[in-house]
């Protein structure tokens, strides 16, 4: 487990999104593991101690795109 200071107007949400690279099924991992900071409230104090757990970030699908229209004004 990690732990890091939060920084000025962070959220639980933007400290998420900053280490995890997302919000979704993360945040209440990290309020579980800092009950201390539901008291707080939604701006984190300056150098509030917050612990991040370990938790796995899926990789980044790649997504291809199929092109259906083509528009041959360049060759003109």
């Amino acid at each position: 487990m990690n732990t890091i200071r939060s920084m000025q107007n962070d959220t639980i949400d933007r400290i998420c999104w900053r280490y995890y690279g997302r919000g979704s099924g993360v945040i209440e991992q990290v309020i579980a593991a800092n009950p201390q900071l539901a008291d707080i409230g939604v701006i984190l104090p300056i150098g509030t101690l917050v612990n991040l757990p370990e938790i796995s970030t899926p990789q980044a699908t790649k997504q291809s795109i199929c092109l259906l229209y083509t528009s041959d004004a360049a060759d003109e």
